[in-house]
């Protein structure tokens, strides 16, 4: 792609000062680097996946609220990890972290436990038992 071709379609990125470098040819037909705000296709996919995060928030947490499963799920969706994130934070397995999803086994968890979760999601036990925290 030409130095001049660089999509600089505007995007949610270029309000955070965000730019992405790319690699273009210049006039004397040399690769160059060139910064690019963003292009359509790019901004469409980024949209989707913002949206998609939050609709998978909003339902965790009315599933929480709920009692259908356990601030845990929740929180993880708010703070955008999934299950092998999650449980390379607290250092449980991936069957342990799935079975604390279930509200009568979240209830159970030790201090100790709920601590290491609080921890991963820069949060109180307390704002993890009740999800009321300050953003």
């Amino acid at each position: 792609m030409k130095k001049s071709d660089v999509p600089q379609d505007k995007s949610n990125l270029e309000s955070a000062h965000f730019r992405e470098l790319c690699y273009a040819v210049d006039e004397n037909g040399e690769y160059t680097t060139e910064n690019s705000t963003g292009w359509t296709p790019k901004t469409i996919a980024l949209n989707n996946a913002i949206q998609d995060i939050k609709e998978r928030t909003e339902n965790a947490r009315k599933r929480a609220e709920q009692g259908l499963t356990s601030p845990i799920e929740y929180f993880m969706e708010l703070n955008k990890m999934d299950l092998g994130i999650l449980t390379s934070y607290v250092g449980f397995f991936r069957w342990q972290v799935k079975r604390h999803f279930k509200p009568n086994v979240f209830k159970k968890l030790s201090d100790k436990k709920l601590q290491k979760y609080a921890d991963a999601f820069n949060i109180t036990v307390e704002e993890l038992k009740t999800m009321k925290y300050e953003d």
